[in-house]
């Protein structure tokens, strides 16, 4: 009786003591955001969130994380296809790699690319050259993006390649379909939740950078000044309020970015 007594309080005070991290970390400065967004009343808010700077920056930064999710679409694919499928020297050292925008600084990510397509730098000299720069321009933050982002796909598609039931392709061979058709009839569907999946959280990731971005934009106000500079400057001009406003919209785009995330996993074969 004792012993039970125990494990039942025991089993409480963990999912008490659960609970009250996830409230504390979590549910309190979602909270706290959303509140102090309307903090002034819904007028200052929607001055705020109708700004014209803002929603430049809100745009801009929806625009370029679209483009940064697609190409990790195809590279994350390709990247998650040959380190499954193949076996070549140095295999297990470029999967370690993959996570690495996961455990680096993304400031040093910005660095990184700032001292490799600099003005200074060769690509960056040879880019300056042919009429056009990358620093200081959209496709230096897109570069940032796909960096901090790439190994969402990667990480979801590989999972589903290994599942995958190699005899429905042998089936498909020896009815005589091709590589190709294979492919694009078999494998690929079954690949597709981990894709899309894995492009949502990409470019949730993507709309939320700033470490990676905020060295290489130049931070160009209607040009190349995205939403999460723009809160940071909004909070530097002591305008917390409309740090605040901007903030609600990414971080509900993120809620219902994620929400369908979960959805889809939801609906996998065998979930």
């Amino acid at each position: 009786m004792n012993a039970m007594f125990r494990n039942k309080w025991w089993s409480f005070g963990f999912r008490s003591t659960v609970m009250l991290y996830f409230i504390i970390l979590i549910i309190i400065p979602i909270f706290g955001i959303y509140t102090q967004s309307l903090s002034l009343g819904w007028q200052p808010f929607w001055e705020s969130v109708s700004d014209p700077l803002a929603w430049k920056a809100v745009l801009l930064t929806v625009r370029l994380a679209v483009i940064a999710t697609i190409i990790n679409i195809f590279l994350g694919t390709m990247i998650g296809w040959v380190l499954i499928r193949y076996k070549f020297p140095g295999k297990r050292f470029l999967n370690s790699l993959v996570d690495l925008p996961f455990a680096l600084p993304t400031a040093v990510a910005g660095l990184m690319i700032l001292l490799l397509l600099g003005p200074r730098s060769f690509v960056g000299g040879l880019a300056t050259k042919l009429g056009f720069d990358i620093v200081f321009h959209e496709p230096a933050i897109i570069i940032a993006m796909v960096f901090v982002t790439f190994p969402f796909v990667i990480r979801a598609v590989q999972p589903l390649l290994e599942e995958l039931d190699r005899s429905e392709e042998e089936a498909a061979y020896t009815m005589g379909a091709s590589k190709a058709l294979t492919f694009f009839r078999i494998i690929l569907p079954s690949m597709v939740p981990g894709i899309i999946s894995g492009a949502m959280l990409a470019f949730s990731r993507g709309i939320a950078e700033f470490g990676a971005v905020v060295l290489v934009a130049g931070n160009i106000p209607g040009k190349t000044l995205i939403a999460s500079v723009y809160i940071f400057g909004e909070i530097e001009s002591d305008n917390p309020q409309g740090a605040a406003a901007v903030s609600v919209i990414l971080l509900t785009l993120s809620f219902v970015i994620l929400w369908t995330v979960n959805l889809i996993q939801s609906r996998r074969p065998g979930q």
